[in-house]
């Protein structure tokens, strides 16, 4: 830019009151908004791809052939100051703020405000002033842009390692130091948490389950009013297939007590649980593991339960024509 072309940009005489300055400010920052309103037929020819870098040089277009229309040549010769749209003065431009003090001023000082409006405007129009803005607006954002900090190689995953086991964020833990031979290896790590674990169900069993005597109740044997019998296994809290299984055994003699059941019916129902009555303890023995939980296994046992007394009271059908077999007992 030559030594001429520079501009000083100076405030404008104070010769109204304070707020009539700071809205003269506000009001030349919309007419350079105004300023960069560009007619529609331009639009797809002023700028290049917004993905290009900020820079202070000049664009300039590319000749274009010589079979091209004659309006578009003519378009190109029109001087820079005639494509400039000119000033028009809208008080919809205007903030709340602005207009409620442009409003409240008297039509002299309105008049003023338009034309000190009009001069900002061309002013600010002009081509070495918007270059000027425009230059430093790119430094500003090259600037801005060089400072974003950029990773040039990926970082590399870290390994948890023994320091971070049983962390709920194993990776906040870090990794492992180098070993440096003052310390045992990892196996040994390992046998030595299993034998403080096994410490501490001894320290349990010493100190803790001798006060669970105050907690314990008497045997007291089911009587016949309850003929059912349940029988769960359990492995500890440790998980096992077999640990969903539920067993089933009760006395026809005290469910026929229980249920009503006469003598044809009792045996009638032993006819129907098949190989699964003992003749000899009189005991009938089910079991079920075909549902995930105890609960479930129980729940179907004595449902089953449930419609074999009933199948036993239907006199429909007593079977007396089926013998009992006990073949399957030795």
């Amino acid at each position: 830019m030559k030594s001429e072309d520079k501009v000083n940009i100076e405030a404008p005489k104070a010769n109204q009151s304070t707020t009539m300055v700071a809205a003269l400010h506000r009001l030349s920052y919309t007419a350079l908004r105004n300023t960069y309103r560009i007619p529609a037929r331009r639009k797809a020819t002023q700028f290049k791809p917004l993905n290009r870098q900020f820079h202070r040089s000049p664009i300039y277009q590319a000749p274009k052939e010589e079979d091209e229309d004659d309006d578009d040549e003519a378009e190109r010769d029109i001087p820079p100051d005639a494509r400039r749209e000119p000033f028009k003065f809208d008080i919809e431009d205007l903030s709340q703020e602005e207009r409620k003090t442009y409003e409240a001023l008297p039509p002299s000082e309105q008049e003023e405000w338009r034309e000190e409006a009009r001069v900002t405007h061309e002013y600010m129009s002009q081509p070495h002033i918007v270059s000027e803005l425009t230059g430093e607006v790119s430094k500003l954002a090259n600037e801005y842009i060089d400072s974003i900090p950029r990773f040039t190689q990926e970082r590399q995953r870290m390994k948890p390692g023994l320091m971070a086991m049983g962390e709920d964020n194993p990776y906040m833990a870090g990794e492992d130091p180098e070993f440096e031979g003052d310390d045992i290896t990892s196996l040994a790590h390992g046998e030595l948490e299993q034998h403080r674990e096994m410490r501490e169900y001894a320290r349990l069993a010493v100190w803790e389950m001798p006060l669970l005597h105050k907690l314990a109740k008497p045997f007291e044997p089911p009587t016949s009013a309850h003929p059912l019998r349940f029988r769960y296994t359990t492995y500890m809290g440790e998980t096992h297939p077999a640990s969903k299984k539920v067993v089933l055994e009760f006395c026809t003699t005290d469910l026929a007590h229980q249920t009503s059941l006469t003598p044809p019916q009792r045996t009638k129902l032993i006819k129907l649980v098949g190989v699964r009555y003992n003749p000899d303890t009189d005991i009938v023995k089910m079991a079920s593991e075909s549902f995930e939980t105890q609960a479930q296994n129980k729940r179907y046992l004595g449902d089953l339960v449930q419609t074999l007394v009933k199948e036993a009271k239907d006199e429909g059908d007593m079977f007396e024509d089926v013998p009992l077999d006990f073949r399957h007992h030795k």
